[in-house]
């Protein structure tokens, strides 16, 4: 049975790409048409009920919220999976780098690992965030270097198991290097645990974009973000509960969304859930 199929047969499974379809398809809805300009300024239609020009009313600058919250779907998405590649390429390297060194200096490392893995990755990521500056690429820089831990200490184990695999110590006997290994032998058997993970961090990284955008901290003005939406109109909580209800609803929307396709993947990836 397929990955697909059994994500299929899996309730969590089809939910989780109905939800992530949502967000993709609204992405790239986002690239060619929104209803409105979002960035586009009508102040004497600031704070406008929905209607039906309106679907999700306006904010304090009469802007329209719901092409604001499309074209703030780019830059989350965008953000969050050019992070989680960052994330994995280096990941991946300090794995390979802890397999492949000599033990005492892979035993040094690998407690360094494990010291950044105890350091939260949003606070790192504030850190990162703050010496980098306002930028869509500070922020990738932030969220992938403060996860890069995660998926070091993720797929570790599965590195080591590998490497002690028949045909793998063979390869070595027969003189093929560490580069060779890693790509030929290593990677593909670590991939579905590598792919599982990458598809958590992926809600992990919505959230904190979102987070370093309330914090000012993300993408700057002019381009939305659902985070500085949050910031934007934090004060109307007890006036005007929608304009905040909206943002914090697609975040939550979209974390969920890639944690339960992570999720699933698990599952479908899992050779026991065939027994």
């Amino acid at each position: 049975m397929t990955t697909l199929r059994k994500l299929l047969h899996n309730p969590i499974g089809v939910l989780a790409l109905v939800m992530t379809g949502v967000v993709v398809l609204t992405v790239l809805v986002s690239l060619v048409w929104t209803p409105h300009d979002p960035l586009g300024v009508n102040v004497p239609l600031r704070w406008s009920s929905p209607s039906l020009e309106h679907p999700l009313g306006t904010d304090a600058l009469g802007r329209d919220t719901l092409s604001r919250i499309m074209a703030g779907s780019r830059v989350t998405v965008t953000t969050s999976v050019l992070a989680v590649a960052l994330a994995t390429v280096v990941g991946v390297a300090i794995g390979a780098l802890l397999v492949f060194l000599p033990r005492g200096l892979s035993s040094a490392l690998e407690r360094l690992v494990d010291l950044s893995v105890a350091f939260p990755t949003l606070i790192l990521a504030v850190i990162i965030a703050t010496f980098a500056g306002g930028s869509m690429w500070g922020v990738v820089a932030a969220i992938g270097l403060g996860s890069t831990s995660t998926i070091t200490r993720t797929i570790l184990p599965e590195l080591r198991r590998s490497v002690r695999t028949d045909h793998v110590l063979l390869a070595r006997t027969s003189g093929a290097g560490p580069l060779w290994l890693l790509g030929r032998h290593i990677l593909p058997e670590v991939t579905p645990t590598l792919l599982v993970r990458m598809t958590q961090l992926l809600g992990a990284a919505a959230l904190a974009e979102a987070g370093l955008s309330y914090l000012g901290l993300g993408t700057p003005p002019p381009a939305p973000s659902w985070g500085r939406m949050l910031a934007e109109h934090q004060s109307q909580i007890y006036t005007r509960p929608e304009v905040l209800a909206v943002p914090a609803l697609v975040i939550v929307w979209t974390t969920l969304a890639f944690n339960l396709l992570g999720d699933a993947l698990r599952d479908a990836l899992d050779s026991r859930s065939e027994l």
